[in-house]
């Protein structure tokens, strides 16, 4: 949006949205709160309000005549709506990629019906598009711009507080109620095996909200004690203070890898929703967490559904802790994905748009 405004100072946005595009000047009808559902048991408890949302959006959307709608991630709802607006004549932009490359495929053909273009945040997507049909275009990832390599470990732990003697491990459990409830009992399990291990580790998690935060203190109570210090936000700089990253599976892996912290991954899904895409084969990459994805190789371990317990975490991360020359071999890696994701991304992805709006 700031990239879209340096090139039409007189640019109008308005749509779905969060505090900082509303910062940028959006004229928001809903937050960006009402989308946030994930997996396919629980998006069926919300599927009613989210079409009366949609339906009443599609309205908004008319009245308003818009030059451009760019559908933000939130494929299930947005590639539908961006289907019906293309069909009125209006240029449509799907900003970022669904993972179709990992989990069902067949998405490919609704984008092609649903997109002028979609903007990647990822080198290899666009060759996956081309193989359909639908034109695609390498952005660059956002956060790679973002975020500095290297983050500095002493001043992180500083700017929280924290004591310098100690080592320090970050617990992450996701950043939705499901994932919270799911995973916080394992990662607090494997925070206990290794604090008594290694009696100068300490823990620092991050709370992605009141309701994250709520649940994971209740596990916190059922669990026994755990040294374990909670901050609201703040994940980067919580990141930047750990040596080693214990976490949900999600957008945090890539920061984790950006501020070049090894990391376990582990991830859970509601069994209905994992007994449904097992049955149906509709996950396709061999990995589910970015940094092993980018790389195509297994750089982090990563632990799904029944492998996630605290004993396996803590296996993996004590594996971590005894080999500083993995550690060291894995950062070089890290930083050599930094580069090849670093691309000025929103001036590049502001060009695609402007290079659409313009086409004669």
């Amino acid at each position: 949006m700031a990239a879209l405004k340096t090139r039409y100072p007189g640019v109008v946005f308005a749509g779905i949205g969060g505090p900082r595009m509303r910062a940028e000047g959006l004229e928001s009808w809903w937050d960006s709160e009402e989308l946030a559902v994930m997996g396919l048991v629980e998006v069926l408890s919300h599927l009613p309000r989210l079409l009366r949302l949609r339906k009443s959006l599609k309205a908004r959307i008319a009245e308003l005549a818009p030059d451009m709608l760019i559908g933000i991630d939130s494929p299930d709802f947005n590639l539908g709506l961006e289907k019906h607006v293309r069909r009125t004549g209006t240029t449509t932009v799907h900003y970022v990629s669904p993972t179709i490359w990992a989990w069902r495929q067949g998405r490919v053909r609704k984008i092609a019906e649903a997109a002028d273009q979609v903007l990647c945040l990822f080198p290899f997507e666009p060759d996956f598009y081309r193989v359909h049909g639908v034109s695609a275009q390498y952005t660059g990832h956002p956060l790679a711009d973002e975020i500095s390599e290297q983050g500095d470990a002493l001043a992180a732990r500083q700017a929280l507080g924290l004591d310098a003697q100690y080592r320090y491990v970050a617990l992450l459990p996701g950043s939705r109620r499901g994932e919270a409830e799911r995973l916080s009992p394992h990662l607090i399990g494997a925070a206990q095996l290794l604090a008594k291990k290694y009696p100068d580790m300490r823990f620092i998690a991050p709370m992605a909200g009141k309701t994250v935060r709520q649940l994971f203190e209740a596990a916190l109570g059922r669990h026994g004690s755990v040294d374990c210090q909670l901050f609201d936000g703040r994940t980067r700089e919580v990141l930047a203070a750990a040596e080693l990253v214990l976490c949900a599976s999600g957008t945090v892996t890539l920061e984790a890898m950006l501020i070049n912290r090894p990391m376990v991954v582990v991830y859970r899904f509601n069994h209905l929703s994992y007994a449904i895409g097992r049955g149906l084969r509709l996950f396709k990459s061999r990995y589910f967490s970015l940094p092993n994805i980018l790389a195509n190789a297994e750089l982090v371990p990563e632990l799904v559904q029944y492998q996630v317990n605290a004993q396996r975490i803590f296996t993996e991360a004590a594996a971590w802790l005894e080999d500083p020359q993995r550690v060291a071999s894995t950062r070089d890696k890290f930083s050599a994905l930094h580069a090849r994701l670093r691309k000025d991304a929103a001036n590049s992805a502001a060009a695609c748009v402007q290079a659409l709006l313009e086409k004669p």
